[in-house]
């Protein structure tokens, strides 16, 4: 007895494609992608070829950081709905950092309030 429906047709599906996908690559996170952004076009270089990259690492996607296999597949993402939405998220206003982290944590600099400010005489 092998515990199987005889009449299931379709194969249950045990290990989902799309959450191993973005594994194989290093992704930068939300604060690094904004400092890349907010440097001068004079500082930003040109990509050099990597083999090991889709599309030898020339058709590439700042604001998502991603790689294209080639240039039609990078032009339909940037009419996409999800680049679109990253493009609105990196141009407002700074992600949060570690910083921000700390200062909600309580572990920032002490805030002492304005009554030992105007002690130092």
């Amino acid at each position: 007895m092998g515990g199987k429906c005889p009449s299931r047709k379709v194969k249950k599906r045990r290990y989902s494609h799309k959450t191993a996908r973005r594994s194989k690559f290093l992704v930068k996170g939300d604060d690094m992608v904004y400092d890349e952004l907010k440097k001068p076009d004079s500082e930003k270089k040109s990509l050099p070829l990597d083999e090991d990259l889709p599309g030898m690492g020339q058709y590439y996607c700042l604001h998502c950081d991603r790689y294209f296999a080639n240039v039609t597949i990078r032009d339909d993402h940037f009419k996409s709905k999800r680049h679109k939405k990253r493009v609105k998220q990196m141009s407002g206003p700074a992600p949060h950092t570690q910083l921000d982290a700390d200062l909600a944590a309580g572990m920032g600099m002490p805030d002492n309030g304005p009554k030992l400010m105007s002690l130092s005489i």
